[in-house]
């Protein structure tokens, strides 16, 4: 929890910075400078407005949050214009006053690369890929591949409402899923009930050999209960659908291999690895389902063959992954490793929370195949 209201106190810290630094930036394009010679007062307000515009668009258009990033990021790109413009100057040898057409292209210059970065960032958070990794096993699954297909982080109702998370379902489809993992926050506070019971039939209209498993992550049940819907009306559309929910428990496919799901690590009464474990057949082939991939040595002591996870949204926003990993607030941001003989997948997700651009990652769903040594 510190972690965030560190997190919080730094981006308003930003926030307000990025008010009187950015005023004083649009205060020296020449047709406010030239306004400010006989009404200095006035020449102030009209550099204050293109911040209260950003700001203000942003917050109505799509919520606060995204109005602070994109803020941000174009106080940053005007710091770093700011930056590549005196060591110009220093190159240049020229010390004397900057001319308001040099202030006016460093200006445009940090707006054109805003817009820029954050389109490609909302294009990278509305466009799903698929993304494949292979793992190999010596113990029998009972075919000679599996394929296994894990979603993450849909966080209904920031990119994808019912109707396009079905569409993505579609898509997903095509890959031939003979299992399909939901690795948490499937909804989020902001979600509403329509979606969430559309999205939850297109789970159930997945074919698949298998069936589709579920964990809740630290979203689904909901912090603040404002949403149109409980978490039990969740689990019901889920089980209506034929979606099984597993919390601290596990099944036996075939008795070929194992899916276990664990309750997310903001459960006071979630289960360790250990006891998770303990009455399973280790000979057999063990998926397990984290939301969080904050356990890494002990699912790996616990001798787990895959670990599926999410949460992190591979980082989202740049540099907020390598940040996260700094903190140890996760064991992985994305991406897979190998910790004695347990693999780990995180995803980056379908989607991502509040704000709907990724500048450090991308959407995808991940297609993990599952290769037996035995055939």
């Amino acid at each position: 929890m510190w972690r965030w209201i560190l997190l919080l106190a730094a981006t308003l810290a930003l926030s307000v910075i990025g008010v009187v630094y950015l005023t004083k930036c649009f205060h020296r394009f020449s047709f406010v400078k030239r306004l400010g010679e006989k009404k200095n007062k006035i020449s102030w307000v009209v550099a204050v407005v293109p911040s209260v515009l950003v700001l203000g668009v942003f917050t109505i258009c799509i919520n606060i949050y995204s109005a602070v990033v994109v803020y941000i990021h174009l106080m940053i790109f005007w710091l770093i214009c700011d930056f590549v413009l005196v060591i110009v100057s220093k190159c240049l040898k020229k010390n004397d006053k900057k001319s308001n057409i040099v202030y006016n292209i460093e200006g445009v210059t940090a707006i054109v690369l805003t817009i820029i970065y954050m389109g490609i960032g909302w294009y990278n958070a509305r466009h799903v890929s698929e993304t494949d990794y292979t793992f190999y096993t010596s113990k029998d699954l009972g075919v000679e591949s599996l394929r296994v297909v894990e979603i993450a982080d849909s966080h209904l109702g920031v990119t994808l409402d019912g109707t396009k998370f079905a569409r993505e379902m579609k898509k997903l489809q095509k890959v031939n899923p003979d299992v399909v993992v939901v690795a948490g926050d499937f909804v989020d506070d902001d979600s509403y009930k329509k979606d969430m019971i559309e999205a939850c039939q297109a789970l159930g209209d997945l074919n698949t050999k298998y069936g589709v498993y579920f964990i809740f992550g630290n979203h689904d049940k909901g912090y603040y209960h404002y949403r149109d819907f409980t978490s039990q009306e969740l689990r019901d559309e889920l089980t209506k659908n034929n979606v099984l929910i597993l919390e601290d428990e596990s099944i036996l496919i075939e008795d070929h291999f194992y899916i276990i799901g664990r309750q997310d690590r903001t459960e006071t009464d979630r289960m360790d690895m250990n006891t998770l474990t303990k009455d399973l057949d280790h000979s057999k082939y063990m998926i397990l389902l984290d939301h969080q991939p904050n356990d890494y040595d002990h699912e790996a002591e616990a001798d787990v063959d895959l670990v599926l996870s999410g949460h992190t949204h591979g980082g989202h926003l740049f540099p907020l992954g390598p940040i996260g990993l700094m903190l140890k607030a996760n064991d992985r941001v994305y991406g897979t490793e190998i910790r004695n003989n347990t693999g780990f997948v995180v995803t980056s997700g379908i989607s991502g929370w509040a704000v709907p651009f990724k500048t450090g990652t991308f959407s995808e769903f991940v297609v993990i195949d599952i290769k037996s040594k035995n055939y």
